[in-house]
Formats: structure tokens, C-alpha cells, sequence
């Protein structure tokens, strides 16, 4: 495995879109991901806990895009918080991707009802980033308070992104902010909550005014707002649609309009989530 030296000269910049992956499983994943290569994708997400990352890793290498100009982003599974756990996780998620790093590695959700110190596997995964396992770090679904207790053991690394329910829908006001004061990415998950936007008399509204459709509104209005999103589809024309959307370029006006269908509809939120601070 590369050396923590070599880590710096493989990092790239996170594209603002991804294929995101959750749902899918290995037959929709390949496929999904091979579509999505083809149309311009070169951001693809996917985690521990989705059990497609064989699937995934298969159509990056059936691809005709090369492994480097492909930034994968997967996530530790909570059950591989134990000690000694995420590394060994991480080389079996490595073997299933079939690459020796990915690009951006998460935290998925903070050690489920706290059963493991967050102290304990941050430690371990700051130690796989040392290990060269992958060029970047992160967390996913952290609160602000996750977030500040993540601080003083970070050293001289840095957590990169912050992966969040975020749409339209529910905009998670104050995990933005905070994660802005931090110089942390947020990349929204569910940006379009699940299709519940695709109806919205606003967005439908807004996007009649641009030739759109509501789903590329719901996105652009993230994008516009310098998140990344992951949006997921099984119809290849859907990838496309979700890809143009980085094309839309929203008034400060409709922007503004947008912010107002904020409701809070969380849409993961098991009892082990959480809560938002």
C-alpha cells in the first residue's frame, strides 16, 4: 500500500455532482454507475453498509475512464467502529472497489447509541489515511457537537466533508453554517428527498421558466449554494437529467423563493440518527 507521503500527489478535487449509489443493488449499482461514467460522471459515491461496492468497483474497471480521473467516495460502516476494526474494513472495501485508495473516505454515522469512543475509531481512521488507504477524510450525518468533539483530534489532518440530508425540503440550516465556519464540504444526500420535490408547485414553476424539470431545479438550487449532491437513478435518462442540472444557473430571486420550502422533512431518521443540533 502507498505511503502517507504519497497520499498529497493522487488527491483531486471532489466534482460537485456524484453518482450516488445508495438503494441500488449490485445489478443496478453496476449498471448505474457504468451509465454514469459513460455521460460525464467522474464522481461516485457508495458505502460499507449499500453492499454494492464489489458492483460499483466492477463498472469503474469495466469503464473506459481511467481509475485516476474517477474520485470515489465510500463510507465505514458503524459496525466497524470496534477496536481494530476500520482498517480491516476498509482493505476488504479496497478489495471489493478493486483500487488500492479511495479518494474520500467517511464516517458514516457517528458509533451508533455511542456504543464505541468517537475518540477510539476517529483515531483508526485518521491512521488508515496515514496508512495511504485513501487521500482524504471525512464524516457523514455528524452534528455540530459530533463535529467539535472531532476537533482536537484531528493533528495535522483535516476533515474534508460532511455528508447530510440536505434539500429543499430540509435544509439543515445550522450543520450548514457550522461545517462553513469549519471549512468543511457539505455534500448533500437525497437532494431531491426521494422524489417527494418532483411535484412542488414552486420548483415546477421555476423550471418552467428555464426549460427544466423540477428534479434539475432542486439540484441547481443546492448546487448553486456551492454544495456537492449525489443524486441516484436507475434510468439512464435521469443520470443525464441529474448531470444537467450543474448547467442551470438560478436567480438570487428563485434562490431566495427555494429557501422558503424549508419544512425540516427528515427523511432518515431511525432511532439511532443523530439529532440534528
Amino acid at each position: 500500500m502507498p505511503s502517507s507521503s504519497n497520499t498529497a500527489k493522487h488527491a483531486k478535487k471532489m466534482p460537485q455532482i456524484g453518482y450516488g449509489t445508495w438503494n441500488r443493488d449490485e445489478q443496478q449499482a453496476y449498471q448505474g454507475v457504468l451509465d454514469a461514467l459513460e455521460l460525464g460522471y467522474r464522481h461516485i459515491d457508495t458505502a460499507q453498509a449499500y453492499a454494492n461496492e464489489n458492483a460499483v468497483g466492477k463498472a469503474i474497471q469495466d469503464s473506459a475512464i481511467q481509475r485516476g480521473d474517477i474520485f470515489i467516495t465510500t463510507k465505514v460502516d458503524p459496525v466497524n467502529y470496534g477496536p481494530g476494526e476500520v482498517a480491516p474494513s476498509v482493505e476488504r472495501s479496497l478489495q471489493e472497489l478493486g483500487c488500492d485508495r479511495v479518494d474520500l473516505l467517511l464516517l458514516h454515522f457517528p458509533s451508533l447509541y455511542d456504543k464505541y469512543p468517537l475518540q477510539d475509531y476517529f483515531a483508526q481512521l485518521l491512521q488508515v489515511k496515514q496508512q495511504g488507504l485513501c487521500d482524504a477524510i471525512g464524516v457523514s450525518n455528524f452534528t455540530k457537537a459530533y463535529l467539535d468533539a472531532c476537533l482536537p483530534l484531528l493533528g495535522d489532518e483535516q476533515i474534508t466533508c460532511n455528508q447530510v440530508e440536505l434539500h429543499a425540503y430540509m435544509q439543515n440550516n445550522a450543520i450548514v453554517e457550522h461545517c462553513k465556519k469549519l471549512g468543511i464540504v457539505i455534500t448533500a444526500y437525497s437532494p431531491l428527498a426521494r422524489g417527494a420535490l418532483l411535484d412542488d408547485p414552486l420548483l415546477n414553476d421555476i423550471a418552467s421558466r428555464h426549460q427544466a424539470s423540477a428534479s434539475q431545479v432542486a439540484l441547481a438550487f443546492l448546487m448553486n449554494q456551492g454544495y456537492a449532491v449525489i443524486p441516484s437513478s436507475a434510468s439512464k435518462m435521469r443520470i443525464q437529467e441529474n448531470l444537467d442540472a450543474g448547467k442551470l444557473q438560478l436567480s438570487a430571486e428563485e434562490i431566495k423563493q427555494i429557501k422558503t420550502l424549508d419544512r425540516g422533512m427528515r427523511l432518515v431518521d431511525e432511532d439511532w440518527c443523530p439529532r440534528w443540533d
